[in-house]
């Protein structure tokens, strides 16, 4: 639950936000030990969110004008079910986690994709981060033990 001693925003990323946001990025890849593995361009990372054509959508959470967390997602499609929210990232800065930061970005998720129109929302966690997992289970999340991540990259 929220601390009700903060006063946190919740609202839409901006322009502006890209360096912080990008900051937290590396935090978790830090926390993730794959520091090196962030090789975005900071340019590119701005212009596929706030160029002419967004490929991604972020909220932002705000503790006395210091973004303090984020939740950046895109639009997945499932041939299936039709659109649904990818959530790619929920970072909390490590000194603010605990406080119900989390909490406030998953629900502003969860209602923007009912929102949108969105049939579900679908995200990975790493089997070791039991902090997160525990999180998603709050959430009534479903863990496929089934489907296996495959990827190739041009980089």
């Amino acid at each position: 639950m929220p601390d009700n001693n903060l006063f946190v925003t919740i609202r839409p990323a901006k322009r502006d936000d890209c360096p912080r946001i990008l900051e937290l990025v590396r935090e978790l890849a830090i926390f993730e030990e794959a520091e090196d593995e962030v090789v975005v361009d900071p340019l590119h990372f701005t212009e596929s969110g706030f160029g002419p054509n967004p490929v991604w959508w972020t909220y932002v959470a705000e503790v006395e004008g210091t973004i303090v967390g984020i939740a950046l997602y895109y639009i997945r499609f499932s041939t299936w079910e039709g659109q649904k929210m990818y959530l790619e990232d929920i970072i909390i800065t490590e000194e603010w986690r605990g406080k119900g930061i989390g909490n406030m970005l998953m629900e502003q998720l969860i209602q923007t994709a009912k929102e949108k129109g969105f049939v579900g929302m679908n995200w990975q966690v790493l089997n070791w981060n039991e902090s997160a997992i525990k999180f998603y289970k709050k959430y009534n999340a479903e863990f496929d033990h089934e489907w296996v991540n495959c990827y190739i990259n041009f980089y």
